[in-house]
């Protein structure tokens, strides 16, 4: 390792150290700079002549293509390794500050073109809507109460459901639970619970089918009833061919006008179904109560007013043991069976529904009068309304 001598003739610190010692006090961890020695200084001050001299020498020489030569000074403290660390930290302080203002000037765009987004959360609006569109758990029993008023809004093609309790209930056949099976009255656990899924079948096949709801003929639901209720099928069968009001085939299953489709392809559920002893050894009685909401829209075309039908549909399905009834296997028998139709045209009985729309073109009926119903309300006992007359409804 070359070394050199000062001015005095003592011996001095090759160049290689003294960079290196400026090197390591460089990356001191955050301290001030020192202020260099007075050895530090004449060190530097001959390095600095040396350079100076090289140049010179440089110029005397070849005048064109000389290299840069690389100077015999060491890299400072202003200029070292600790001090282009601190560039470096100020450029990605600079990048860090020009991208939050991108971000804030972004977010200052979003605010004026949806203000909604800030407002309803600063409101706690946002939470709400978000609350009122967590589905409900299953209901077990009747409701003591109708369902919170606080549904303001309007239904729209893309939220058809909005404005309504409905938005919390289950899709289509999902909101038709069974409960569990049990033996009970002479019947097995296996046979109850193949009337429990016949049962499904039947409301789902009368008032989900997509066919059926256009107004086709609900052949699968018409297959699910007993042949030896006869006289129930020749009804049926003359209110499909001719309905009248006093055959109206909406009383069993559900169709829409001609004037009107669905919103989409989700008809909105909310019910039970009990199962309870039958009148006689080796029956057992379905209980059904559900109520269908369905968004509907006219057909015409540019139609995007949403107008939702209720229907609440009470229904009694009979199970029997084969071995003590004359029964058909795969098929149920019904008994007593209530429905409460919800903003569809008044004395109108040709099977299907007819919401009210703002365009009056409409199929329309007599003016609704009395005090307002909540179709929503599933407190009420069916056997308790007077099916005759044309009520007002509080909502829909």
């Amino acid at each position: 390792m070359a070394t050199n001598n000062d001015d005095h003739g003592g011996p001095a610190v090759s160049d290689e150290e003294w960079a290196r010692f400026l090197e390591q006090a460089g990356e001191g961890p955050g301290e001030a700079p020192k202020e260099p020695s007075a050895r530090a200084r004449m060190v530097t001050e001959r390095l600095r002549r040396e350079d100076e001299q090289r140049a010179r020498a440089a110029k005397k020489g070849r005048g064109r293509g000389a290299g840069a030569g690389r100077g015999a000074e060491p890299a400072g403290w202003r200029t070292g390794p600790a001090w282009q660390e601190m560039q470096g930290r100020g450029k990605t302080r600079r990048r860090l500050k020009a991208t939050l203002a991108v971000a804030f000037v972004a977010a200052l765009a979003l605010l004026a073109i949806r203000p909604e987004l800030v407002i309803d959360r600063v409101t706690g609006r946002a939470e709400q809507d978000a609350k009122a569109k967590e589905p409900l758990a299953p209901e077990t029993a009747r409701p003591t109460a109708a369902p919170s008023a606080q549904y303001p809004d309007r239904p729209t093609l893309k939220e058809p459901f909005k404005g309504s309790p409905a938005v919390q209930w289950a899709d289509g056949a999902a909101g038709i639970e069974l409960p569990e099976a049990t033996g009970l009255n002479g019947l097995s656990k296996e046979q109850v619970g193949t009337g429990l899924t016949l049962a499904k079948q039947f409301l789902v096949a009368a008032n989900l089918d997509p066919a059926t709801i256009r107004g086709e003929r609900p052949q699968a639901a018409l297959d699910l009833i007993d042949p030896a209720q006869g006289e129930l099928l020749d009804v049926l069968e003359r209110a499909l061919a001719k309905p009248d009001k006093g055959s109206d085939p909406l009383r069993m299953f559900t169709r829409a006008g001609a004037e009107t489709r669905l919103a989409g392809d989700v008809v909105k559920v909310r019910g039970r179904l009990e199962v309870r002893p039958g009148d006689a050894h080796g029956q057992v009685d379905l209980l059904a109560d559900y109520t269908f909401v369905y968004p509907l829209v006219q057909t015409k075309p540019g139609a995007e007013e949403v107008s939702r039908s209720i229907i609440r549909r009470q229904m009694k399905f009979t199970v029997a043991n084969p071995k003590e009834w004359r029964v058909k296997a795969g098929t149920v028998q019904l008994g007593d069976y209530l429905y409460d139709v919800g903003n569809s045209a008044c004395s109108v009985y040709d099977g299907s529904l007819h919401p009210s729309f703002s365009d009056p073109s409409g199929v329309s009926g007599p003016t609704p009068s009395g005090t307002p119903v909540d179709p929503y309300d599933r407190s009420r006992s069916l056997s308790e309304e007077t099916r005759e007359g044309c009520g007002t409804l509080s909502r829909s």
